[in-house]
């Protein structure tokens, strides 16, 4: 039986032999870990026990093995965590402030009630540095389709847990162009195709921080999908208007040719004032993209509509 004296020194050699001797209840009076805390920030480390009808006898708490508080009539504090942390004798609890990374690592703590058998628990921290400076670099080219391949690779400084990449607002998903590094940091687009044509944008974070970053990613690509819109038979004096699109990047230049003939139009919309006979034919569109330096045309033949109704049924 040992007999504990108030004098400090006897009550921390008391306390010791208590811990050596591995004698415990009440296993698990601190949270389930880890812990997050930031860089220069605080945690505080709570456990599950009620403030007692008479104060404890001793509360210790170590870091990796070693004591970095010992509270018994007075508190001893280790000197690297002088200024730094803050005892709650009532519950035990313990805030830690001004965080650095080596904070990082296991804490326990060990309470001696007045009466019944010391408490213990333990837990870990993982102190983070903030996520700054997120940046997304690509290799400086003009990227045609089908032709090129790129690359996109995600930076920032800081703690750097996880990168999650995304398109347009939408989760990237690998696929039989696209690809990603091991580590999340770098996109391979090989060949690029007009589905890679957007805004890539990369998250970065960590437990207690997060920052996006956003480029956008320029392939040319087209025309793809001449079409022209527009009524296929008016009646004779009518004014009929032919629209000419297509999907390109940069946006496609127009010809018209009418009836295999060149015409002075180079814009997307063809306007026929008035219909007449001579009017009557195809109308050719071609599109042009001048980066990718490819063509495609289509043709819309216009009829004149009151020959349907003379024709009758069949």
């Amino acid at each position: 039986m040992l007999l504990i004296s108030r004098d400090g020194e006897m009550l921390q050699t008391a306390v010791l032999l208590l811990v050596l001797s591995g004698t415990c209840v009440g296993e698990g009076i601190l949270p389930q870990g880890p812990l997050s805390g930031a860089v220069a920030g605080a945690v505080k480390f709570t456990t599950t026990v009620r403030p007692p009808e008479r104060p404890f006898l001793s509360i210790n708490w170590s870091f990796k093995g070693v004591n970095i508080i010992t509270s018994t009539s007075v508190n001893v504090t280790e000197p690297g965590h002088a200024n730094r942390i803050s005892l709650d004798r009532a519950t035990g609890a313990l805030e830690l402030r001004n965080l650095v990374l080596e904070d990082s690592g296991e804490y326990t703590v060990t309470i001696i009630p007045d009466a019944g058998l010391q408490k213990q628990g333990r837990t870990s921290l993982n102190v983070y540095a903030l996520v700054t400076g997120a940046t997304i670099r690509t290799p400086a080219a003009v990227l045609i389709e089908g032709r090129d391949s790129t690359n996109l690779t995600c930076d920032a400084s800081g703690s750097v847990s996880t990168r999650v990449w995304m398109k347009d607002g939408h989760p990237l998903n690998p696929n039989e162009r696209v690809s990603l590094s091991m580590d999340n940091r770098t996109v391979f687009i090989r060949p690029v195709h007009s589905s890679n044509h957007g805004t890539y944008q990369c998250r970065v974070s960590n437990p207690v921080s997060t920052m996006t970053a956003s480029h956008p990613l320029t392939v040319n690509y087209g025309p793809h999908n001449v079409t022209i819109s527009g009524p296929a038979a008016a009646p004779p004096g009518h004014r009929v208007m032919l629209r000419c699109t297509a999907d390109s990047v940069p946006t496609a230049t127009f010809r018209w040719m009418f009836n295999g003939n060149q015409t002075h139009i180079n814009t997307s919309q063809y306007i026929v004032e008035r219909l007449e006979e001579e009017s009557i034919g195809n109308y050719t569109c071609t599109a042009r993209n001048n980066i990718t330096l490819l063509e495609n045309s289509t043709v819309l033949y216009l009829r004149d509509s009151t020959t349907d109704l003379d024709r009758g049924p069949d």
